[in-house]
């Protein structure tokens, strides 16, 4: 069982919430999950530089990292997630390039 994070645009929230649920049940992974709904509100500036600083701690916590990139779409801030997790030696997964194995 690996702790996975799953990252990408709130564009993808149900695919992301499908996602996670599937990495959990059908694989066995612990999932942390970014989905905030997003699209119901605005965020100030300093609300949302808190949920970066939340989610660059979810990926320390993690293993991996799971990148949602429907249609080959990664948005800047998901681009600086991936980033971040490399940076700090994580494993960075492409849904489009997944196998249903998290090495």
């Amino acid at each position: 069982m690996k702790v996975v994070t799953v990252c990408g645009s709130m564009k993808f929230e149900k695919e992301m919430l499908e996602i996670s649920r599937d990495l959990e049940t059908k694989h066995g992974h612990c999932v942390i999950q970014c989905v905030y709904g997003s699209h119901s509100r605005q965020e100030t500036l300093e609300e949302l530089e808190n949920i970066k600083n939340a989610h660059f701690k979810k990926i320390d916590l993690s293993d991996v990292i799971y990148v949602v990139d429907i249609g080959g779409y990664i948005g800047s801030a998901t681009q600086q997630e991936i980033g971040y997790a490399i940076s700090t030696g994580k494993q960075v997964i492409l849904h489009s390039k997944y196998n249903g194995e998290l090495d």
